[in-house]
């Protein structure tokens, strides 16, 4: 008999396919666990939201933003790395903006056009955090040219480049790679995060009271994501769920690589000092305060 109802959140993306198969097969109901997934189109800050309003009780969360969280002071805590490759985040414009490469966003940073606004789906969320990153990578000062317009999620952000809104938004590249192909959007660059990129985290009062409900999915999805990756079909059932050319899921398995090891204390350092160069985050948190 079910009898722990468990509430899991995270984007709707390629990345999570092995919890699509995990709660396809069933399994954890024979184990009393009834695992619920909830979408996530606004992607980490939205889950970082719903966690400490008790609406999910785990998200899988972008490396960054979950330790932006904790270090202001949501009651949030890592549990183990998800996918410990770097995300590749595109950088995308409108055709009708003018900006074909990245020397065109420091000439408009020189001019008298004003910043760069860019769209991000929320505040502390991916798209939010690696903007700044990338903008600092140009040799660029973020805190100084770059407004933020906070409008949802990737629908929403291709509009604000559609209305000539924003000149930028940073998303998964993958995602937006049939949006390239239909001329919704410009790629201009590409910026892999410095870390690894997605983490299984959840709400510190769940992961205390539910430890054995939680070690059950955790072997769960670590089975499931090593049948996944044994699929002969896998790369065309990835191509059609996800709208996406066969060539491009098989490019991007071969650059993916799913872990369920412990987060390393020097990428939370690491996280953290970034964070707080860029003005972020405020004080950086000792690594025992995120588990």
């Amino acid at each position: 008999m079910i009898d722990s109802k468990v509430r899991i959140g995270g984007v709707p993306e390629h990345f999570n396919y092995p919890w699509y198969l995990l709660l396809k097969s069933k399994e954890l109901q024979a184990s009393g666990i009834n695992l619920r997934w909830q979408d996530f189109n606004g992607g980490t800050g939205a889950m970082v939201e719903s966690l400490i309003n008790r609406e999910i009780d785990l998200g899988l969360m972008l490396t960054e933003g979950i330790i932006k969280a904790i270090c202001d002071g949501a009651p949030l805590k890592l549990i183990q790395y998800f996918v410990a490759s770097p995300l590749i985040w595109g950088v995308h414009t409108h055709y009708s903006s003018g900006i074909k490469t990245p020397g065109d966003l420091k000439r408009l940073t020189g001019s008298a056009k004003g910043p760069i606004n860019v769209a991000i789906s929320r505040f502390g969320s991916g798209s939010h955090l690696m903007a700044h990153l990338y903008i600092k990578s140009l040799g660029l000062k973020p805190e100084s040219v770059l407004n933020f317009r906070e409008v949802g999620g990737l629908d929403q952000g291709l509009n604000e480049l559609r209305n000539g809104k924003s000149h930028l938004f940073l998303w998964e590249k993958f995602t937006t790679q049939p949006y390239l192909e239909t001329l919704e959007c410009r790629r201009i660059d590409q910026y892999p995060t410095p870390w690894p990129c997605f983490v299984l985290a959840g709400h510190q009062d769940f992961i205390q009271s539910q430890e054995g409900v939680l070690n059950t999915i955790k072997k769960g999805i670590e089975r499931h994501t090593a049948l996944m990756l044994q699929r002969p079909e896998l790369i065309p059932e990835l191509a059609h769920r996800y709208d996406q050319k066969q060539d491009a899921i098989a490019q991007w398995l071969k650059q993916t690589r799913w872990s369920h090891e412990s987060v390393d204390h020097q990428v939370i350092e690491q996280v953290q000092a970034e964070l707080q160069s860029l003005g972020l985050i405020q004080n950086v948190k000792p690594v025992s305060d995120f588990f």
